[in-house]
């Protein structure tokens, strides 16, 4: 990997947004392969979502260029609150709550990152340990209130008012990379663009106690926005997770595949791991073949293939094709509750039941007339069944372990049954 330049490639993708000390970043690269370096995720959830993937993916191409990434986890200032991206203050998570969610993200990074050329680290074993007294003595005295007052995520909060708990987090933050720094070599700091004034802090930190010469560096990436100028990562259920009980594998596939052309290229460079070259003939093939979606479909299944692994790719695309094509009786009952899970659903008893009474009484139809009408013209489909006799009598134990009829009314709308 010698002859490849990170910081160029990141520059390429975007992934860039400021830098503490380029130059001297460079240089150290250029001269060390054992740079370290951290990125930290408080654990105020048991799952991450695609937004907190963003400094991540920076911190996995780091460890494919060979140098070694560590995920501090907030034990510690997760149970004080960060200010950072809040007009309000957080609300304190119980010890349970912590230590829970610490066990859940520990578990999705090992997914992410493996074990190899990789550690997690918990910032609770020193901050943990620390008394008032000493906090205030070896770390306080640093820190000018002036100069706090006005970082970025301070100076927002001041009309409305900030406690004293959540000032000093970036006291906190700043003690964390000076620890990593002395004790585990940890040269780079990477956050979000909200966490310039705590990275920062933690330089000005580690050069006031171990020398202004000491290699301490710091990188933020860009607020990712999407072309209509939302912000990126929320779909129109919410959040979208890394957790597949939260966002199954399939809807997290459908999520990307269901980018806009205006931003596909974009999400490949920051989201995948492709060369420039396979990058830049996705984008002439989006300029070129835009029906085709080449682009979209291999952004879904690089990122779903990196967070769910081959077997959450190779069901999410089964799931995809089943719907696709209207063959539902090849999928499970599991699958089924993956891909309709925001389908709308209707219940219906157990009972044999002629289809257009059916379709009637599950609301999927206004009138037995429409009813009638939808079944002769072909447009409804049971089980995956083109149905065209109004007689046929549709019988809820025959499929899907007797818990569910899959009705489709032309050529995409689903409706799960849900049988009681």
């Amino acid at each position: 990997m010698a002859n490849f330049d990170i910081l160029e490639d990141l520059k390429w993708r975007g992934a860039i947004n400021q830098q503490t000390d380029e130059e001297g970043l460079r240089d150290y690269l250029k001269n060390h392969d054992d740079l370290a370096l951290y990125c930290g995720t408080d654990p105020t959830g048991d799952s991450l979502h695609i937004g907190h993937l963003i400094p991540f993916m920076i911190l996995k191409r780091f460890q494919l260029a060979g140098y070694h990434p560590v995920i501090l986890i907030g034990g510690g200032t997760g149970s004080i609150g960060d200010p950072s991206g809040r007009s309000t203050e957080r609300v304190l998570q119980t010890a349970e709550q912590v230590k829970h969610n610490e066990e859940a993200l520990t578990n999705q990074m090992k997914k992410l990152f493996g074990t190899e050329n990789f550690e997690i680290r918990n910032n609770a074993e020193w901050l943990g340990n620390m008394n008032l007294i000493s906090f205030l003595r070896d770390y306080g005295k640093f820190f000018q209130v002036n100069n706090m007052i006005n970082k970025d995520v301070v100076a927002s909060r001041l009309e409305n008012g900030i406690s004293f708990t959540e000032f000093s987090y970036q006291i906190l933050q700043a003690i964390d990379f000076y620890h990593l720094n002395k004790e585990d070599g940890v040269q780079l700091q990477i956050g979000g663009g909200d966490q310039w004034g705590n990275i920062t802090a933690g330089i000005d930190l580690i050069h006031k106690l171990e020398g202004s010469d000491r290699p301490a560096f710091g990188l933020t990436i860009p607020l990712m926005l999407k072309a209509d100028g939302t912000k990126f990562g929320k779909s129109a259920g919410g959040a979208v997770w890394l957790d597949p009980e939260k966002t199954s594998p399939y809807e997290f596939y459908q999520f990307w595949i269901n980018q806009d052309d205006r931003d596909v290229v974009k999400y490949l460079k920051y989201f995948t791991f492709l060369s420039r070259q396979e990058i830049e003939d996705l984008a002439e093939k989006t300029e070129q073949e835009p029906w085709k979606r080449a682009a979209q479909k291999k952004l879904a299944e690089e990122v779903t293939k990196f967070v769910h692994g081959e077997e959450g790719l190779k069901e999410a695309q089964m799931i995809t094709e089943a719907l696709f094509s209207g063959d539902v009786m090849s999928l499970s009952v599991p699958q089924i509750e993956q891909a309709l899970s925001k389908a709308p659903s209707a219940e219906a008893t157990n009972e044999p039941k002629n289809i257009v009474e059916f379709l009637v009484e599950t609301k999927i139809e206004p009138s037995k007339r429409q009813a009638r009408e939808d079944v002769n013209n072909g447009a409804i489909y049971v089980n995956g069944q083109r149905q065209q006799d109004v007689d046929f009598i549709i019988e809820p134990e025959a499929a899907f372990d007797g818990k569910y009829v899959i009705i489709r009314k032309g050529k995409r709308k689903y409706t799960l049954v849900k049988i009681k």
